[in-house]
């Protein structure tokens, strides 16, 4: 195995190409308690130490993605749990879950998550892991 000179840490940023900005922030802001802030004439969701810049259709910023389509994304997300109080909060709300509660393996191990659509159709995974 070749040595790189380079080694990924995190993520600091995605971008999702959106339909209508204002729809999916309300959907993430309001629902997943995302916080909305502006930069540069632009729209981003902050959560923890990573952000998700928003892209407009037909109106992305330079660089972008070769080819960017609403509703192309999978995005998985931790959550405080447990998941079936967040399963149940979502409900409440009137989102649809899709899939879940169901057990799964994330970056950091085995996890319960809950599968469900922004307005772009992008699927969103919640994920909570076991408290140790």
């Amino acid at each position: 195995m070749a040595t790189h000179s380079t080694h990924v840490r995190s993520l600091d940023h995605l971008v999702l190409t959106v339909a209508d900005v204002r729809a999916t922030v309300g959907f993430y802001v309001d629902l997943l308690g995302m916080e909305e802030r502006t930069f540069s004439g632009r729209t981003a969701l902050h959560l923890g130490d990573q952000k998700i810049n928003l892209h407009e259709a037909g109106r992305e910023f330079e660089p972008k993605a070769l080819r960017p389509t609403p509703g192309s994304g999978d995005l998985c997300f931790v959550v405080d749990g447990p998941i079936e109080d967040v399963a149940r909060a979502i409900t409440e709300a009137g989102v649809t879950i899709e899939e879940g509660p169901v057990d799964r393996t994330g970056a950091r191990g085995p996890m319960r998550s809950v599968y469900l659509r922004d307005p772009d159709q992008n699927l969103v995974e919640l994920a909570a892991y076991p408290r140790a």
